[in-house]
């Protein structure tokens, strides 16, 4: 069912005012965002329109579609960054939903000059991050969980920027701008996985996951090869799998040999991927995510850097 939703874009959770029903967690979020009647497309078109992006990366691998550099960023995005009648609230929700828009768009044509835009989005979006203090309230609130790897891409780079604001308050030695393109890059390297890998509803055979584990040395390859990101940049998009213990991979790196920002990346994938939809598992809260990941994957991390992620979702006074 292919439904139209008549009213401002702030108004629902909703990446899009025109998309197709695929669960009856949709229809409870629409139930809860008050609608009593929502309109019914039935002509196809926007099955046709919105159908293929909104398939977990399926478009980048089959799509024609291309995305000139000028059109990668929503207006709104520079709109609400300018805005200063604009509540924080509001703000960080139009921030969130355009970098979903931005990062979904940019698999679908990962060219240089689009990594280019695309830096230039998470750039602002960075600084309206690092300039607000209750930053981390707005964002933790806003972020969804779902099977789309966009989400997941924006989701990490969120929860990676949050965090080195945390590790890097004060310091002037690390550039943000830099960093935070390479969080929510970590899984570009995904358009090069054959796309019914990545589609596939349960869990992944040894030679399929084989396949899958190319994608963190492809996202460099892609990155050195369109020659947009900092060397420490593509760094974090190779390395984000890698684990403090040595069992991750790409190279099986440990302890001191992993770079601080992939062991950053890395808590954010790990947890992301604890508390989104799969269809292999429930998706679990916060409190479980991370008492897993204490109890049964503590070797995995950096002890440090869990503990302030960790205090990310803290109550403050």
């Amino acid at each position: 069912m292919h439904v139209v939703l008549s009213v401002g874009w702030l108004k629902h959770p909703f990446l899009r005012n025109q998309f197709t029903i695929k669960s009856h967690k949709q229809i409870h979020e629409l139930i809860e965002s008050g609608f009593e009647e929502v309109n019914i497309d039935t002509s196809g078109e926007i099955s046709a329109a919105y159908e293929e992006s909104e398939s977990p990366l399926k478009s980048v691998h089959v799509s024609q579609k291309q995305w000139e550099p000028e059109k990668l960023i929503p207006l709104e995005l520079k709109e609400a960054v300018l805005d200063k009648k604009l509540s924080p609230e509001k703000k960080f929700k139009i921030v969130y939903k355009c970098s979903l828009k931005i990062v979904d768009r940019l698999f679908e044509d990962p060219r240089e000059e689009n990594i280019r835009e695309a830096k230039k989005a998470i750039a602002d979006v960075v600084d309206l991050v690092i300039s607000n203090d209750k930053t981390s309230d707005y964002l933790l609130k806003m972020i969804s969980h779902d099977s789309y790897t966009y989400t997941h891409s924006v989701n990490v780079g969120v929860l990676s920027v949050l965090l080195s604001k945390a590790l890097y308050k004060g310091s002037d030695a690390h550039d943000m701008h830099e960093l935070a393109a390479g969080f929510f890059l970590h899984d570009i390297g995904k358009v090069r996985v054959d796309p019914s890998i990545i589609n596939k509803r349960g869990r992944l055979t040894d030679e399929e996951m084989k396949q899958m584990r190319t994608h963190a040395y492809s996202g460099y390859e892609i990155l050195s090869e369109t020659n947009q990101l900092s060397e420490e940049s593509k760094i974090i998009v190779l390395q984000h799998h890698e684990r403090f213990d040595g069992t991750g991979y790409p190279f099986s790196l440990k302890g001191d040999e992993i770079h601080m920002y992939g062991r950053i990346c890395s808590i954010a994938d790990v947890y992301d991927a604890l508390t989104s939809e799969r269809s292999y598992k429930q998706k679990l809260g916060t409190f479980e995510a991370l008492k897993v990941m204490k109890e049964e994957m503590v070797n995995h991390f950096h002890k440090e850097v869990f503990e302030n992620f960790v205090l990310l979702f803290a109550p403050r006074q």
